[in-house]
């Protein structure tokens, strides 16, 4: 193969590099649908290894937790090394990871994989956003983001279906081997189209709190975790919620479900047109309308149609959440977007976790009615936050 193109900031401001945005993208691809196969897989895999279904549930946990702290340590661990090499070596360990779960022995070995892939994912979201600063012109970032989120959408709609359906028909096992050969696939385009990107020898673990104490980034982290646990507090219970409510066959649930990814998956596409245009009011108007929709929800009962209309524009405004954080991170802390970024996603697993288990005990007492209202109630209170205290730099629009 040939030798990775260099390119200088001039240049990358001058030409766009689209072929790397697409090949991150597949990347984000592979490391998401990775992450959510054994969801789809649990059964088989607890029959098979002869353990419980909660103990093969762990292989998530132990994904989600070792991201998160990966998230805040790989940018200060691999300060020296070119980004390139950095991305390359994350998708090597997505490879390793799907290889040692599909010949996983036992549960060690499969636990190992899956820590393996946490390092990739949380690694890969703690420096996306700082590589997609480096790849396209400034007024472009939003688009190029955009671009690479809505390969977790993809992943969204793909991973579900097609793990449990090629899990049932060859082995759950045969799934994580095509997951293998997903991410040679990226890591072949990675290598052809990532240019070699400078290490950011300046970052250091004490970076983290450094961009923590600059004006305006804790105030935003704290509205993009109340964002983000409201979302996951309403989407974790929203089949309970669709199977009790308008007693739909479980075809009827997964329907309405699969038009929560596309219509996602779509507003993950359209997100950078409406960034470009006003950042603040994308950041501040799509967690409003997510709350007003819970509300609408609990409003419309039993009636399957409206229902389905509801959680489709739910997934259709979720779409622009990472898109839009992601590119507030870009301009608020343009000089140590991976420190802000390794900030960030920590922010969001952390939201994740108490918006599921949150949600969890609410469910318990309330049901998901009382889950819905409280998360529109905490989305309603982030559009305000956001409003009073969030104040992202601007950008000129492309000529």
């Amino acid at each position: 193969m040939d030798e990775a193109p260099q390119w200088t900031g001039a240049q990358a401001s001058r030409q766009p590099a689209w072929g790397a945005v697409i090949s991150m993208t597949l990347g984000v691809f592979g490391l998401v649908t990775a992450e959510f196969l054994p969801a789809s897989l649990l059964t088989p895999m607890a029959t098979d290894l002869g353990i419980s279904e909660g103990m093969a549930g762990q292989a998530v946990t132990a994904t989600a937790l070792v991201g998160l702290v990966a998230s805040l340590l790989i940018s200060a661990a691999t300060r020296s090394i070119d980004r390139r090499r950095v991305l390359l070596s994350f998708t090597v360990l997505l490879i390793v990871a799907n290889l040692m779960v599909a010949f996983a022995p036992n549960l060690p070995v499969l636990l190992t994989g899956r820590v393996l892939l946490g390092i990739a994912l949380g690694g890969f979201w703690a420096i996306s956003t700082a590589v997609a600063m480096r790849l396209v012109p400034e007024a472009l970032v939003p688009r190029a983001l955009s671009m690479i989120v809505s390969g977790v959408a993809a992943a969204t709609i793909v991973a579900a279906p097609l793990g449990s359906y090629v899990g049932e028909m060859w082995g759950w096992r045969s799934v994580f081997l095509l997951a293998t050969v997903l991410g040679a696939i990226t890591f072949v385009v990675q290598f052809e189209t990532l240019p070699a990107m400078a290490s950011n020898a300046a970052t250091r673990l004490r970076t983290l709190v450094d961009v923590l104490a600059r004006p305006g980034v804790g105030w935003g982290l704290l509205a993009a975790m109340l964002v983000f646990a409201g979302h996951f507090a309403f989407f974790t219970y929203i089949r309970p919620h669709l199977e009790i409510v308008t007693g739909g066959s479980i075809t009827a649930v997964s329907g309405m479900l699969l038009g929560f990814g596309v219509a996602n998956f779509l507003g993950s596409l359209f997100a950078g047109l409406l960034v470009e245009r006003s950042l603040r009011r994308t950041l501040m108007t799509v967690p409003l309308v997510m709350g007003l929709l819970g509300f609408a929800l609990l409003s419309v009962g039993s009636l399957p149609l409206a229902n389905a209309v509801m959680i489709a524009l739910w997934g259709l405004a979720f779409g622009a959440v990472p898109v839009s954080w992601s590119t507030w991170l870009a301009r608020t802390v343009p000089d140590q977007a991976e420190s802000a970024g390794g900030l960030l996603v920590a922010a969001i697993q952390f939201a994740i976790a108490i918006g599921a288990a949150g949600g969890g005990l609410i469910f318990d007492v309330g049901g998901a009615q009382g889950v819905f209202s409280v998360s529109s109630v905490v989305l309603v209170l982030a559009a305000v936050m956001i409003f009073i205290r969030v104040r992202p730099q601007v950008v000129a629009a492309p000529a």
